[in-house]
């Protein structure tokens, strides 16, 4: 394989590049692709370890909260940049065989907010609730959650910042002074400066490695592409799999989680989570069966979506939007075919996006589509199949995904053939999570999966080996693909800033790097002139 090149240089060096355009070549741009496939190795040298989860008794997870006083704070955004959403738990959760939940009205769910930190003179009024993860089998720990609080601020004003303060004053059980900045207006000529995107974060001593390179980028806005504590990694008592395969494998009567992890969580991520919006989406960790064959109970609870504002009324899939970029959050786990509820949505929300007032399309969810690695190799191709031409028909500019636990970017591609005109999909399943890297590749000699096998496959198994291409009538590629541009086992995030309507810088940053490093760079354009889009229709049915 090629060996990389290393963009070895300040992330604000790299901004500086793009503003005399002609003298961006430090950075390869999209339209100097495609590329030739590169494969970098894992570097065992810089390598942080394996990856260990925090324990209880680390002082970032452990509860210091006193009473019903608010923790676990967190920001996430509204369909529009006028709005946001704030959330926080008041009181302890409860783990046991005999639980009583707490009463979700017996605390107020208040905000006090305004533009100066003397002067909160706007309040907000929202909702509260109490969740339970419980299980049909003696032995096995109940869980009831602390009161969870979700309060809609409305009226704000774009690209301003604001002071809150959160919690019941008549208790009084109120948090800290926090301070967050709204997104900036709607329009083709403005955008966030920094969008972190991470996926398959949960909670080791990795996990803080990318948290703290995240905070050193200093994001307006964070994407968690699912796979957040990985709660059900544990026995319901809080003993941690030796064996993780065994998650799998089914060998458990049910598959059990040990729900505090998601409390640890939070409480690890509230000093980012407080202050910088983070929006969320499902992924396979986030199933947690319980009884009456409920899922997805933790997730759907603890985080706030502009699904209702975004006309979805599901925490499965939702959009909102970011100066000018619209985000598309799609669900994977839940139905996908185009006679579903899901796909009837994002023919709404595509069909309503206008290009003139948001010229970059971006979509999101778990498990890629075009990923070059073993062990979900082709495991999403019925998704795939179902919702790729829809994307690609409206010309969707980014894709970014997690599931696999390394990094891997994409040359523009469609129905795995390079097109100028197809999206680049980018995989950042690197967070830090205790399942660990991945680093065997399906195009590896002997490596190729069994086309039979299909563990791990979603809504079914639809691949089949290729019609056409260098790989025709084979399953796996004999290399690495041409449309894997570049990829690579190691922890990180990546970050992405749109500079204007046609050129946005996308960046990864590895945990092992200094924190002015990246491992990867390219600056992603946009050419509307030679790709043509479907154009926007009034959809009288949308949610506004």
């Amino acid at each position: 394989m090629v060996k990389c090149q290393r963009w070895e240089f300040p992330l604000a060096a790299a901004v500086l590049v793009l503003l005399a355009v002609g003298g961006a070549s430090e950075i390869p741009t999209t339209l100097d692709g495609p590329f030739d496939p590169v494969t970098s190795f894992l570097d065992h040298i810089r390598f942080r370890g394996l990856a260990v989860d925090l324990p209880d008794s680390d002082p970032r997870v452990q509860r210091h909260a006193r009473g019903f006083e608010p923790e676990q704070i967190s920001i996430s955004l509204s369909a529009t940049p006028d709005s946001v959403w704030i959330s926080w738990i008041t009181g302890d959760f409860q783990v046991g065989e005999d639980i009583e939940p707490l009463d979700p009205t017996s605390v107020a769910s208040i905000v006090q907010y305004g533009r100066s930190r003397q002067s909160l003179t706007h309040q907000a009024v929202g909702y509260s609730l109490v969740y339970n993860q419980l299980y049909p089998f003696e032995g096995l720990q109940n869980y009831t959650s602390g009161i969870i609080h979700h309060v809609r601020l409305i009226g704000l004003k774009p690209g301003t910042t604001y002071y809150y303060r959160c919690g019941d004053p008549s208790i009084p059980a109120i948090s800290d002074i926090h301070v967050f900045k709204t997104m900036p207006t709607l329009g083709p000529r403005s955008y966030p400066k920094r969008i972190a995107v991470v996926g398959d974060l949960g909670l080791t001593y990795n996990t803080t490695s990318t948290i703290d390179h995240i905070r050193h980028n200093k994001p307006d806005l964070v994407l968690l592409l699912g796979d957040i504590p990985y709660a059900d990694i544990y026995l319901t008592n809080g003993t941690e799999l030796d064996c993780l395969s065994c998650y799998y494998r089914n060998i458990l009567p049910i598959g059990e989680t040990y729900q505090p992890r998601w409390d640890y969580w939070g409480r690890f991520m509230e000093p980012l989570t407080s202050e910088i919006p983070i929006m969320v989406i499902e992924g396979n960790h986030e199933t947690e069966e319980q009884i009456e064959n409920k899922t997805f109970v933790a997730y759907s609870s603890r985080f706030a979506f502009p699904a209702e504002e975004s006309g979805s009324f599901s925490t499965f899939y939702y959009s909102f939007n970011a100066g000018g970029m619209h985000f598309i959050m799609l669900g994977a786990y839940t139905s996908f075919d185009k006679s579903g509820e899901q796909y009837k949505w994002l023919e709404r929300d595509l069909a309503n996006v206008d290009r003139s007032i948001t010229p970059w399309l971006v979509a999101a969810w778990h498990p890629p589509w075009y990923s070059t690695y073993k062990i979900f190799y082709k495991k999403q191709e019925c998704m795939r199949l179902e919702m790729e031409d829809l994307l690609y028909s409206y010309g969707v500019d980014i894709i970014l995904n997690g599931h696999v636990h390394a990094y891997e970017r994409s040359n523009r591609v469609y129905n795995y053939t390079l097109d100028p005109c197809g999206p680049v999909h980018i995989t950042v399943g690197d967070g830090g999570n205790r399942e660990n890297l991945m680093n065997v590749h399906a195009d590896d000699p002997g490596q190729c999966p069994d086309p039979l096998d299909s563990r791990w496959s979603i809504g079914g198994f639809c691949a089949t080996n290729f019609t056409s291409g260098p790989a025709a009538g084979h399953f796996c590629w004999d290399r690495q693909p041409e449309y894997s541009a570049y990829r690579e086992s190691s922890f990180g995030h990546g970050i992405l800033e749109v500079m204007n309507e046609t050129y946005a810088l996308w960046t990864w940053h590895r945990n092992q790097d200094l924190y002015n490093g990246t491992g990867d760079a390219i600056y992603i354009v946009r050419q509307p002139d030679k790709c043509s889009v479907r154009p926007m229709v009034v959809d009288p049915h949308k949610t506004s």
